[in-house]
């Protein structure tokens, strides 16, 4: 929590000015290497760097799983090396970034779309999980929250089973980061990974249901919209992509078969 959030005086202007402190995001690079050669430089609020790491390392299909990877080591001043497992080699130039990617760009340097199609497969069918359970899921994000709460400028995201327990929940002031800290967590506990969710608190992203598709995660909401790029890639994969998730109610862009209650 200390290294997410900063203290900093600012003037506050309700009719009238005063001076307070407030709390703000912290946004830091993190240099991601492979082997110490590096691959990228992404922004990214600090904590859980190492989860981080790997998710992204899986994500962006650099690896084929946690098992491909030795350790995750931090060289300092904000750079960590991914180590490869015996048996296991990567060509770090077919991986390396154009450019940084922002907190708001999980795919920024990516040359093209097909680049950018990691998922060779489609994920697998579950979890099917109902409609009200679907509504439950906001709220309990919310309390998880506790930097967001501070600060109001993270983003959040959380992996949830069928019965609409949240197994995992990561901030970060960029969504595609926390996803990746959500999957490296996950990754260590147990691979492939069992049935789950994805919830996340924006809007649902392309990179956000690519990154899930190459987990195996097949069921991905969001409290606001799903750009249709997004939306076309759930389709292609087979995948359940719901927004507007919020209040009494939520849109199925696709794969409503996973959805109890929602019929046609």
């Amino acid at each position: 929590m200390a290294e997410a959030v900063v203290a900093q005086e600012v003037l506050r202007y309700r009719g009238t000015t005063e001076t307070v402190e407030d709390k703000l995001v912290v946004e830091e690079p993190i240099e991601i290497r492979l082997s110490d050669v590096p691959l990228a430089v992404v922004m990214r609020t600090p904590g859980d760097d190492a989860d981080l790491v790997l998710g992204f390392a899986i994500t962006e299909g650099i690896v084929p799983g946690p098992e491909a990877v030795s350790g995750v080591r931090s060289l300092g001043e904000g750079r960590w090396s991914l180590d490869l497992a015996e048996g296991f080699s990567v060509d770090p130039d077919q991986f390396k970034r154009n450019f940084y990617a922002t907190s708001s760009c999980g795919v920024c340097g990516k040359a093209s779309i097909d680049a950018i199609r990691v998922a060779g497969s489609r994920p697998p069918p579950g979890p099917v999980v109902g409609a009200e359970t679907i509504l439950t899921l906001p709220p309990l994000l919310l309390e998880r929250q506790a930097a967001f709460h501070l600060t109001g400028g993270l983003h959040a995201v959380g992996a949830f089973d069928s019965s609409g327990n949240l197994v995992a929940v990561r901030e970060d002031v960029g969504r595609h980061n926390a996803v990746d800290k959500v999957i490296g967590f996950l990754a260590k506990q147990g691979w492939p990974l069992p049935p789950l969710g994805l919830l996340v608190s924006g809007r649902v992203s392309f990179e956000i249901v690519q990154k899930a598709a190459v987990a195996g995660i097949s069921l991905v909401c969001g409290v606001s919209a799903a750009s249709s790029l997004a939306v076309e890639l759930g389709e292609e994969f087979g995948m359940t992509v719901i927004g507007f998730l919020r209040d009494d109610g939520f849109t199925v862009y696709s794969g409503a078969e996973r959805v109890e209650g929602v019929g046609a």
